[in-house]
């Protein structure tokens, strides 16, 4: 394994046993031939999948296996696993492996396109034909109108775990629980630009969700009210030069 990799791949999983092997595979087929590293967080499974991944170890030599003491969620899961990363270029997507793999590598390559905006700081996945029941689509639909209305963070889905993006600004970036559900809003309060490409979505293969419908919309309006208290505390200075 490349000590210094171009790219880490940082995947949150909990309970997820069944889809980790088969996700690391996809991911390693996907980025054969780039320098890369993959990081599967694992927030205290109570399920095969921790053994699972420690066992693909022998499979995948790009693998790493970082492990909660105490179940923190998907947040918490990725910043350990950002923070742990040894690329300057991270990809990020869900452990029940509804986002294809073979989807990352466009988002990198939009990222890191020569003639890219030196504000662009994310490119995140737009789902393009949505793998999830009526009901699930409809409170999603609902809550994107409902943020993008009062956070008008431009977002074309909040949804899709599967981005691309530049380590050093995510960890500008203040953290709090459930904070990957407003990295747009929380890039743009920085000053940087977010771009979106149409990706794949699939029913997912093995487990269960971890949400509610409505469990994620009320968790989301008392966030939103934190984060527009975040932005009108915002000051930016618009870069800054040495002399």
């Amino acid at each position: 394994m490349n000590a210094t990799p171009d790219i880490s791949v940082v995947i949150p999983a909990h309970n997820e046993a069944g889809n980790v092997t088969t996700l690391a595979r996809e991911i390693a087929e996907a980025l054969d031939g780039r320098s890369y590293e993959m990081i599967f967080v694992d927030d205290k499974s109570t399920d095969g999948t921790l053994a699972e991944l420690v066992a693909a170890k022998a499979e995948f030599p790009a693998l790493r296996v970082l492990s909660h003491r105490i179940n923190a969620g998907q947040s918490r899961s990725l910043r350990t696993g950002i923070q742990a990363a040894r690329g300057k270029i991270i990809g990020i997507m869900d452990g029940d492996g509804q986002n294809p793999p073979a989807d990352l590598p466009a988002l990198i390559d939009a990222l890191i396109r020569p003639d890219a905006p030196e504000s662009l700081k994310v490119v995140g996945g737009r789902r393009a034909k949505r793998q999830d029941s009526a009901w699930k689509k409809l409170a999603s639909r609902l809550g994107n109108g409902v943020r993008k209305a009062l956070l008008k963070d431009d977002a074309d889905d909040t949804g899709c775990g599967l981005k691309a993006l530049y380590r050093d600004a995510y960890l500008q970036l203040p953290y709090f629980d459930h904070q990957h559900r407003f990295m747009y809003a929380l890039m743009k309060r920085e000053g940087y630009t977010a771009e979106f490409r149409d990706v794949g979505h699939r029913p997912r293969g093995a487990g269960k969700s971890k949400y509610t419908n409505f469990g994620r919309l009320f968790a989301s309006l008392s966030d939103m009210l934190g984060i527009m208290w975040l932005n009108s505390r915002a000051r930016n200075s618009g870069g800054s030069d040495e002399h």
